[in-house]
């Protein structure tokens, strides 16, 4: 069976067939061979609900609301101008900016897709007038936009986790580390090219004459003395710990140590400085909320995405008065139109892995790789090639909702911790959205800065390089993924 509706599968891909469509043609042809057309509405009906009827799904939505809501709001200068102020004045500063940029945004947004089109349209201007070229603007925009689904909260880890059983609160955690670890070889990258290629010198870019309302003042004023002094609080608890009235007055005394060391922080900086930190409080929040909720118990990973909708609202309106409620139709039509989108490809891929499953693949794929080698380390190897060469050609969802139920128990039986395989397939493919032939974010970062795909798919391979690297780091250092997860109990 497996003979037939993968080869259908990839010609109808071939011939550039719509994916979801593409993957329902295998299940449509299962039911035909059986005989049994009369239920092949009823079947289709079955597969696509029961593939979509999910509660850690609806995180999905709730996620891409949350991320419009931020980007239509004005977050997105908010942190560009951040990134500036922090570290513009570094060599190839403009660089830089990007890739922090494109971190900072990744705690909202979850979407490689949406972190080129919010920060592309307004970086890939601002380098190209700095002096660097467009194409190496595009192309670094597009090599750090795969942050976003890296770094929680991220869709594809959400889809991950409803296709294996796996914790979704395992999984961000687990994809804290190796966001990280991108967003650095992308910066020491770009500092070794920015003297061999003579990129653009940058000075601290504090655009003067910054302003911000009495409301976010206070509000930021209170937010950061709150979250730095939970830091202070839960660092020194390490050493001393109390309980009960004793822990909230060593909480009270956090905030009241960080209140003063903020005070004689302001005044070697200056004032508009002050007010840009200031107005970035609220927007990254967000990713605060989001994983402090699920580590202390607050809320599942499902509710926390309607928390991040409910925070990104009240920001929008009520704090930063960046949104009005004419707004609001605009942002809930993009956001539905491309939930439909995911939704629908889950449904349908689905549907193909419950014909993948009936035509015993995962048993002959397993047996074929053991044939290879019984080495883990090899077989690890192997996995990443073909990982990586599926992730040029289909996009990242499809690709974990149809290949994890066949590769995850293979690598489980081996010894492989099942989080530790989910980093593995998740930045791999992720990575798979920025390599050329077919990469969507190369795509779309050439809609954004209007230089042609084959241009930026050359810039762009000195930072793939490094995000190959990266993928071979956590496939062979189980600890850079599964520290976090271990240490806060949602992982053994």
């Amino acid at each position: 069976m497996l003979l037939w509706f993968l080869p259908l599968f990839l010609l109808l891909i071939l011939i550039g067939l719509p994916i979801v469509f593409a993957l329902m043609a295998s299940p449509i042809a299962l039911i035909l061979l059986q005989g049994d057309e009369r239920n092949v509405v009823a079947g289709l009906y079955r597969n696509f609900y029961n593939g979509m009827d999910s509660f850690p799904l609806m995180a999905l939505p709730f996620f891409m609301l949350a991320g419009e809501i931020m980007n239509r709001g004005g977050i997105t200068m908010r942190l560009v101008e951040f990134s500036q102020a922090l570290i513009g004045h570094f060599r190839g500063g403009l660089a830089h900016v990007n890739i922090l940029s494109s971190f900072l945004f990744a705690g909202m947004s979850g979407s490689a897709v949406a972190d080129v089109s919010a920060l592309g349209s307004t970086l890939i201007p601002a380098m190209e007038k700095n002096g660097y070229t467009r194409r190496f603007a595009a192309a670094i925009t597009a090599a750090s936009s795969v942050i976003g689904p890296i770094i929680p909260p991220s869709g594809i880890m959400i889809i991950y986790a409803y296709v294996m059983g796996e914790s979704v609160a395992a999984l961000f955690l687990a994809g804290i580390v190796p966001g990280i670890l991108v967003g650095l070889g992308l910066m020491l990258t770009v500092r070794l090219m920015a003297d061999r290629y003579d990129l653009p010198k940058a000075e601290r870019i504090v655009s003067p004459g910054q302003t911000i309302s009495r409301t976010e003042y206070w509000v930021s004023f209170a937010l950061l003395r709150l979250n730095l002094g939970y830091l202070v609080f839960a660092l020194t608890g390490l050493i001393m710990t109390a309980n009960g009235f004793g822990g909230w007055m060593h909480y009270a005394v956090s905030v009241i140590a960080v209140h003063f060391g903020l005070l004689r922080l302001r005044e070697r900086v200056s004032p508009d400085f002050r007010l840009i930190c200031k107005k970035a409080v609220a927007p990254l929040q967000t990713p605060i909320i989001i994983l402090g909720g699920i580590l202390l118990g607050v809320f599942t990973p499902t509710e926390a995405s309607a928390v991040a909708v409910a925070y990104a609202l009240i920001v929008s309106f009520f704090v930063l008065r960046s949104m009005t409620l004419r707004d609001l139709w605009a942002v809930l039509s993009k956001s539905a139109l491309g939930t439909a989108a995911v939704l629908l490809l889950v449904g349908a891929a689905v549907a193909f892995k419950t014909v993948v499953s009936l035509s015993y693949a995962p048993q002959i794929m397993s047996d074929f790789m053991l044939s290879l080698s019984s080495n883990p380390l090899i077989l690890l190897f192997l996995i990443n090639i073909l990982l990586f060469v599926v992730g040029m050609f289909l996009d990242a969802g499809p690709a974990i909702i149809i290949l994890g139920p066949i590769l995850g128990p293979i690598f489980v039986s081996l010894g492989v911790d099942p989080i530790h395989f989910a980093m593995i397939m998740s930045v791999n493919l992720t990575v798979g959205l920025a390599t050329p032939p077919m990469g969507l974010v190369l795509f779309v970062s050439s809609t954004v800065s209007g230089e042609r795909v084959e241009t930026i798919a050359r810039a762009i391979l000195p930072f793939l390089a490094v995000e190959i690297f990266v993928i071979f780091l956590i496939t062979y250092i189980p600890e850079i993924s599964m520290t976090i997860p271990r240490l806060t109990g949602f992982a053994q």
